[in-house]
């Protein structure tokens, strides 16, 4: 019997007089790899940080691993924002040391291993950094968390070919066990839709189309023609 790792019943929320989302409801697969696509204000960072607890709903019912979110759940999530801050002279290394102290079920070893395999060193500094590689520091100290739920909010946002490449194969490397639920939002579909095991296309804080990533492919074709399909 499969089991879920996000549910949503109903759920609104509005800043001003805008909706972010609107009779939001959608069950997403524990242990699968769910694409959460959709336009620029389409209402997918409101629906990330409600499940991260930064945000709560005007109304509705949100639920993540069974429970609602909150700093509990929080401990079980590792959450990606858009946009990391750091120190300008923090170290990669100093990053892992900051994070095996404050981030449960945070793995010094794999971040290390990562950040080889990534083409960060440990004396490289923030404040030198590309885009590109910020993006892999962040998405390194999301991965090597031992956590059940991963929340990736526009991973390759602004960052070259080469880096999007390198972060494709670390989250098939580090999601091939599937023991951990990864949402996803991004705009790179044509490159990165072989991960999704699911897909839930929202417009306009709703949802416009959810299902298994195959039984969409086969009914409709690929997910970039299926976006270009609901979005034109």
């Amino acid at each position: 019997m499969m089991g879920y790792a996000v549910r949503c019943e109903s759920v609104r929320k509005r800043y001003g007089s805008k909706w972010a989302l609107r009779d939001f409801s959608v069950a997403i697969p524990e242990r699968r790899i769910t694409a959460v696509l959709g336009p620029n204000g389409a209402g997918k960072s409101t629906f990330f940080r409600m499940l991260c607890g930064i945000t709560r709903p005007d109304a509705g019912r949100v639920e993540v691993l069974g429970r609602t979110p909150g700093w509990r759940t929080n401990r079980d999530i590792a959450y990606l924002p858009d946009r990391a801050r750091w120190y300008g002279d923090q170290t990669v290394a100093d990053s892992f040391v900051w994070a095996e102290r404050l981030l449960p079920g945070f793995d010094k070893a794999r971040a290390e291993q990562l950040a080889a395999f990534m083409g960060l060193e440990p004396d490289m500094k923030a404040g030198d950094m590309s885009r590109g590689e910020e993006a892999r520091l962040m998405l390194i100290l999301c991965a090597a968390r031992r956590v059940p739920l991963i929340v990736l909010d526009e991973p390759f946002a602004g960052i070259d070919l080469i880096s999007r490449e390198r972060i494709v194969s670390t989250l098939i490397d580090i999601l091939s066990s599937r023991e951990q639920t990864v949402l996803i939002s991004t705009h790179e579909i044509p490159e990165t839709e072989s991960l999704f095991d699911y897909v839930v296309f929202v417009d306009n804080g709703q949802v416009a189309l959810a299902g298994d990533a195959e039984r969409i492919r086969s009914e409709r074709g690929s997910m970039e023609q299926v976006y270009r399909q609901l979005y034109r």
